[in-house]
């Protein structure tokens, strides 16, 4: 995605979309991709069911892009679409009696927190914001820098010991610690500026 775009509030990038730009399109889907995806996968749907929702909530999008009252409330709008079409997936499959109980933290299954229409819990909201920012600013980070911390940070099972890193990355492993922490630096940067219009800090 162009440095420019990136750079640009989710108002800017509506404007433009509405303007017939279809980069700024590309870039707009580029940007909520993953929340939207991660929605549907925390209801514990499976990729392919989460892909259908990912393709019929952007679809909605486009048909209500010229009459978005406030762009800069794009995330929350995407966000609780994105639940309720979840919910109506869930619903047409019949899948209630037998989804798996996936509990949380206060022992509520996880389909029980997909509301019909209800706006989303700020909580969940603010954590889904933090997530997409930060995977935003390792978007922008520079390549070397971008495989360093994805290998460093990876989930348990695909995490990577020091000495792979240094063959996959062509770095002396007494390197591997200084430059992790100048990347997490320049991550830090780019996370506390947010194109998309989310909390600064």
């Amino acid at each position: 995605m162009p440095t420019d775009l990136q750079d640009l509030d989710d108002a800017a990038l509506v404007q433009r979309c509405l303007a017939g730009k279809q980069d700024a399109w590309r870039a707009l889907v580029h940007r909520y991709q993953r929340l939207v995806f991660t929605v549907a996968r925390r209801a514990r749907l499976d990729e392919h069911a989460a892909a259908d929702v990912l393709q019929t909530v952007f679809a909605r999008l486009f048909e209500h892009l010229p009459g978005l009252s406030q762009p800069d409330r794009l995330h929350a709008w995407l966000v609780t679409t994105a639940r309720r079409e979840t919910l109506a997936l869930l619903r047409h499959a019949n899948r209630f009696a037998s989804a798996p109980a996936a509990a949380d933290e206060d022992g509520a299954d996880a389909i029980a927190q997909i509301p019909d229409a209800a706006p989303l819990a700020e909580e969940l909201l603010e954590d889904l914001q933090e997530s997409q920012a930060v995977r935003l600013a390792l978007d922008r980070l520079d390549p070397r820098c971008r495989d360093l911390l994805t290998m460093l940070f990876a989930d348990e099972d695909e995490r990577l010991g020091y000495d792979q890193i240094s063959q996959r990355l062509g770095m002396p492993e007494g390197s591997i610690g200084p430059t992790r922490s100048r990347c997490l630096d320049k991550l830090r940067r780019l996370y506390l500026h947010k194109p998309h219009g989310g909390r600064t800090q």
